[in-house]
């Protein structure tokens, strides 16, 4: 087999040299570019989806200015700074320095006094590594760098580095969960003078009549908001059947029918369904953290976390014998908070 070699002119193999190059640089950078916009686009849509559109909507938000002078003369909005203050500013601040003190004063302690006293003599040596050492280490350095291109590829090293930004603003998305302000809608439920007592499952209104076993515990619903899961978040309530002469203050007498008490039964301390009863020592029992409550007592506090008596329900009956309700609850229901004894 036999090739034959043909010599081309000087200019024109360095004009094929210099194509060969340039199309080279242009697929090498068309490739850079790929990448760069590979690294970039995840975090422009995080960045829009997660933090500029939460910006801009609390901002749309909060465009009022009525819903300021709301905030400000609400009375209720220096009491919840203060209290902030009181907690973050100085209640977290001491007791995590009054921590790392005793910590600091148990580690002493120990060390002084319980482990063995034992002398240890190391020689010293110079901390500055060899010449040798220091010059190998630039060399696998550089080494590193040029075989992964990370210098002599600036749009990719920018981009990789600018898409690690968004990170830092990922916190920003937390103002969504600011708003809007609940005002005193916390304060209120459904229930109204009238409103029917239906017992929750059945759909059916109840009389005295029908409930009339001692012991007995069912949760009932305000008519009509039987499938309304945002109202029966605050308006869920049990109502129990006590034997002649069980309840007592601060249970209120005028607010229950034929010895049928009603409570409400969003538990005091983060909401759960306060609905386990125990019928022989007459105590409410939340499930999530064991709070209780004495159904006979006005649902006092026994026992947990919950710093409030679960709120009564007042009811009577109407013109057809079931039970209704006199008025909404003459307190709020659910968690206690900052504002909230």
């Amino acid at each position: 087999m036999s090739v034959t070699l043909q010599a081309l002119p000087a200019g024109q193999r360095l004009t094929t040299v210099a194509i060969r190059r340039r199309a080279r640089r242009g697929r090498r950078y068309g490739s850079d570019r790929v990448w760069a916009i590979a690294f970039a686009l995840p975090y422009v849509v995080i960045f829009f989806a997660f933090v500029l559109y939460p910006v801009v909507y609390g901002l749309w938000m909060g465009s009022d200015p009525a819903l300021y002078r709301q905030l400000f003369d609400d009375p209720r909005y220096l009491t919840a700074v203060i209290n902030t203050l009181l907690y973050v500013g100085i209640g977290v601040n001491l007791k995590m320095a009054l921590a790392f003190l005793l910590l600091g004063v148990g580690a002493t302690v120990w060390v002084r006094h319980v482990m063995p006293k034992v002398e240890i003599a190391e020689d010293r040596h110079p901390l500055r590594s060899s010449d040798e050492a220091r010059k190998q280490f630039a060399e696998t350095f550089k080494e590193g760098a040029e075989a992964s291109a990370f210098v002599k590829r600036p749009l990719i090293r920018r981009t990789l580095i600018a898409a690690t930004v968004p990170v830092a603003l990922a916190p920003i998305v937390l103002l969504r969960d600011l708003g809007p302000l609940p005002y005193d809608s916390l304060d209120h439920t459904v229930w109204r003078k009238g409103m029917r007592l239906i017992v929750y499952g059945t759909n059916r209104p109840i009389t005295p009549a029908e409930f009339n076993t001692p012991g007995s515990m069912i949760t009932v619903a305000p008519d009509g908001f039987q499938s309304d899961f945002d109202a029966m978040a605050k308006a869920a309530v049990i109502i129990i059947k006590m034997a002649p002469g069980q309840l007592q203050p601060p249970t209120v007498m005028n607010w229950t029918v034929n010895d049928i008490v009603a409570y409400s039964k969003i538990c005091t301390h983060v909401g759960c369904p306060a609905a386990l009863y125990e019928q022989t020592t007459h105590h409410i029992l939340c499930p999530c953290h064991q709070s209780t409550f004495d159904a006979t007592a006005g649902a006092k506090v026994l026992f947990g976390p919950a710093t409030r008596p679960l709120p009564q329900l007042p009811i009577t009956t109407d013109a057809q014998g079931f039970l209704v309700a006199q008025s909404d609850f003459h307190e709020a229901v659910g968690p206690s908070f900052w504002e909230r004894s």
